[in-house]
C-alpha cells in the first residue's frame, strides 16, 4: 500500500526545555499543550521528546531525520541533537 508524505505547513524551532512546551505552556499548566505532528532533526544525536500524556521517549536520530511522532516538548535532559524543528500539518 503506497504511503504519502505529509505536507507540513508550519514549523517552529525547538528550544530544548524540561518544563516549557512548544506552544509556550509549561509541564504543570492546566491547559492541554498542542502537539506537533513530527520532529525534524538537523544535527544527529540523542533526543528526548515528550508525548502529550507526559511519557518521554529516548531516541537516537540521524541528521536530516523526520521523526513521525507527536510531541509537546523536547527535554534538554538527555538531548544532544540540535537544529530541531517541530513540524505541523
Amino acid at each position: 500500500m503506497p504511503t504519502t508524505t505529509p505536507q507540513y505547513s508550519r514549523w517552529v524551532a525547538i528550544t530544548k526545555s524540561d518544563t516549557v512546551n512548544f506552544d509556550g505552556t509549561t509541564a504543570s499548566a492546566a491547559a492541554y499543550p498542542v502537539p506537533c505532528d513530527a520532529i525534524y532533526v538537523g544535527v544527529a544525536g540523542t533526543i528526548a521528546p515528550v508525548q502529550p500524556g507526559g511519557a518521554v521517549l529516548a531516541l537516537t536520530a540521524i541528521a536530516g531525520a523526520i521523526l513521525p511522532i507527536q510531541a509537546v516538548r523536547v527535554n534538554a535532559t538527555n538531548t544532544a541533537a540540535s537544529g530541531c524543528f517541530a513540524l505541523y500539518v
